[in-house]
């Protein structure tokens, strides 16, 4: 019987952030109140308080959360069958180019439209942010490593991809178009093509 009820806790805790995880790419951190999360989580009213007792801020940065990792499995997803660290990178874009189409340009990043909104506000949802853009530099990193690059140099173009990505999704959404995202699809296959002969 406890297990039962933990289980459904679990459950209720984990609608509410990913409710809050789609209303703060549809409408913004600021723009996204608990009450709309509660409605659109169908949780039972008291619940928010009760899984997340410090309020919006540790909602915020749970939904933070979930998004880095969600990018994390598909970055993990993309490597499997890709020969190049370009070709995975080309298919995480595409993924996004998709949801960004999909959406009729309506839903972004959550994490650096957190990072925007919160960064100078909030220290938690400020360190959340950066963890999340960290839990993905990382991985990227291991990737050019594990294709022949150095591990400094993988990391300063792990930093450089994931800045031109989420860049790249701002742009696409505010003209309503994935050219940017094409176009940096496009010059991260020449960022990691040049000097890979050598590196590896």
């Amino acid at each position: 019987m406890v297990g039962a009820k933990g289980n459904k806790g679990t459950e209720t805790s984990s609608r509410l952030a990913e409710s809050m995880l789609e209303l703060i790419q549809r409408h913004g951190y600021s723009g996204t109140g608990l009450n709309a999360v509660v409605e659109h989580a169908g949780a039972p009213k008291g619940s928010l308080y009760f899984h997340f007792p410090e309020g919006k801020e540790e909602l915020g940065a749970r939904a933070v959360e979930l998004a880095a990792a969600r990018f994390g499995a598909l970055v993990a997803d993309s490597a499997m069958g890709s020969d190049t660290a370009g070709e995975v990178l080309g298919r995480v874009i595409d993924e996004l180019a998709g949801m960004l189409d999909g959406s009729d340009f309506r839903l972004g990043c959550p994490v650096s439209v957190v990072t925007l909104e919160m960064g100078a506000e909030s220290e938690r949802l400020r360190g959340a942010c950066a963890d999340a853009f960290e839990s993905w530099i990382g991985p990227v990193g291991e990737l050019l490593v594990a294709k022949g690059r150095p591990r400094a140099v993988a990391r300063a173009l792990a930093t450089a991809v994931v800045s031109m990505v989420e860049g790249a999704v701002i742009v696409s959404r505010a003209q309503r178009s994935t050219e940017p995202l094409d176009c940096a699809a496009q010059a991260i296959a020449v960022l990691l093509a040049e000097g890979a002969e050598g590196s590896a």
